[in-house]
């Protein structure tokens, strides 16, 4: 039977459905996992994480919006990573780790196999967290790895962590997408990663909507394109206090290098990836918000197919 994807949103599990899941993990019969926002006892939240140690199709975990809730569960998570070899994206945006509980999650997250795109939005991490988040992004000829990083909404993370990620970012020769917005990061910060920018030969896009800056940023982003040649593709400066002339002269230089490179090399090379992010609008509080319940949400199983664009690209 081909893998399918368990897809469930915002529902109280029950004993059934939390049995028909763990029985699809070890049985090898998802690729997908979501269980974003769903509500759990601590017995059923470890039974799965029992399942998922050993499932070998797994490759995208969604545990989005407080599923992991306590540090036991953080306990149980990472236990189960340090013997799943196969997930690749894990998605934990709105989960209460702070720097505390990413220190648990660190190891197993650091000698995962697998482990190329990494959601820690709205996770209450600090400069502590970052410290441990620079080391998932080696440098240029050491291990591999992470391609997509997401620390949106994370304010308690100062200017000194913002700049050891910049400078972790420019040395990296894995990271391709970079996610912070709804940071208050400002003109210093956005200037540090202007320069790490400039110096990465694989970041494709950046998003800092919503991150307080200004036209003097937009003005070093602006050089940075203008003089530099770079991998990047988008960069997104929504709800900034940035001239709509400046933003769409950034849009239309980083237009013309992605037409250029396609001309070069020929149009439809690149992978769109399956992502688990959060929509902005969600990203901009802290992570006590709650998402509303859809009355038509219920458990989905679809044959393989949804993320099979992330795993063409890692398994290539």
């Amino acid at each position: 039977m081909l893998p399918s994807s368990i897809q469930i949103s915002g529902e109280p599990l029950s004993g059934a459905e939390v049995r028909d899941i763990c029985r699809g993990l070890r049985d090898n019969a998802v690729r997908l996992l979501s269980l974003r926002g769903c509500r759990l006892c601590d017995r059923d939240f470890g039974r799965i994480c029992r399942a998922l140690a050993g499932a070998t199709s797994l490759a995208q975990l969604n545990l989005n919006l407080g599923v992991v809730s306590s540090p036991s569960r953080i306990k149980q998570l990472a236990e189960a990573l340090r013997t799943n070899r196969s997930i690749q994206s894990l998605f934990l945006h709105g989960s209460p780790l702070t720097d505390a509980g990413l220190a648990l999650l660190n190891p197993a997250l650091a000698l995962h196999p697998a482990l190329v795109a990494l959601d820690l939005g709205d996770c209450m991490l600090g400069d502590e967290a970052i410290n441990l988040i620079c080391g998932l992004l080696p440098p240029d000829g050491a291990k591999s790895g992470l391609k997509e990083l997401t620390l949106s909404a994370n304010p308690g993370i100062t200017p000194k962590g913002w700049s050891r990620l910049a400078i972790a970012v420019a040395h990296s020769s894995q990271v391709r997408v970079l996610n912070l917005d709804y940071n208050p990061l400002g003109d210093h910060v956005a200037g540090m990663l202007a320069v790490a920018v400039a110096s990465s030969r694989t970041l494709e896009v950046l998003d800092l909507e919503g991150t307080g800056l200004t036209n003097q940023s937009a003005q070093t982003l602006l050089d940075m394109v203008e003089n530099y040649p770079t991998a990047l593709r988008s960069l997104v400066l929504a709800e900034n206090s940035i001239s709509p002339e400046l933003q769409q002269q950034i849009c239309d230089l980083l237009s013309e290098g992605e037409e250029e490179e396609e001309v070069a090399g020929g149009a439809g090379d690149t992978q769109e990836w399956d992502r688990g992010r959060e929509p902005a609008a969600h990203q901009r509080g802290s992570s006590s918000w709650m998402c509303p319940s859809d009355p038509s949400s219920q458990m989905v199983l679809m044959t393989s197919g949804l993320g099979d664009s992330l795993l063409a690209e890692t398994e290539m």
